[in-house]
């Protein structure tokens, strides 16, 4: 799996959030998005999604060189951030189950499996409008992680987690992304210490 950019740039209003953007991303690597809050690192990681459209520039998708259009890279990715919203009326086996309609999981993992593996079993028929901030990350990491995508996007990945569930993140990165293609955004080192490639959004911005 491969993702090219070639001079991309969002816009908002008359504002250039980012411009002459290039950068191509590779199975089995790791990369992090790092700047301060507001840079615009959160836009680019959806821009690279499909989520949001670029203001200029293209984007090329691609694997075992041949290239995926922008409506079906959808089912390539699987994203975590503090933004996305689960559904709040859903019980947490039902938000499991309705997830593996839309992303299966890795190695035919069934929804109670999942439970157990990001250590929620307990919880299964809780409605996840009465989780915790940090039981909500832990559920969207977990979906991300064990979702059969080829590409992993992680916003903020340690948002609302306390220390264990930190050292929880950290060994589902070791586990979860050797072959696969893992974007982050994050402004905390401990998020992204065992990553090669760090790309500093401030280097795209207009001078």
């Amino acid at each position: 799996m491969k993702i090219e950019l070639a001079d991309i740039g969002k816009k908002y209003r008359n504002e250039w959030i980012f411009r002459k953007t290039n950068l191509t991303f590779s199975a089995g690597e790791s990369y992090t998005f790092v700047g301060p809050n507001g840079s615009g690192k959160s836009t680019l990681l959806q821009v690279i999604a499909g989520v949001l459209p670029q203001s200029e520039g293209k984007i090329t998708y691609s694997s075992a060189n041949k290239e995926i259009s922008i409506d079906d890279i959808f089912k390539e990715i699987t994203i975590a951030a503090p933004y996305l919203e689960l559904v709040e009326e859903f019980t947490l086996l039902e938000t499991v189950e309705f997830h593996q309609q839309f992303k299966p999981f890795k190695n035919q993992i069934s929804p109670v499996q999942l439970l157990e593996l990001i250590q929620l079993a307990q919880h299964k028929n809780k409605m996840v409008k009465n989780f915790s901030s940090g039981m909500k990350q832990r559920l969207k990491l977990g979906l991300a992680f064990y979702s059969d995508c080829p590409i992993i996007m992680l916003d903020e990945p340690t948002s609302n987690l306390d220390a264990q569930a930190t050292a929880w993140y950290l060994s589902q990165v070791e586990q979860h992304t050797q072959d696969r293609l893992l974007i982050i955004c994050s402004n905390q080192p401990h998020e992204y210490t065992f990553c090669k490639n760090i790309v500093d959004i401030r280097d795209f911005k207009l001078k």
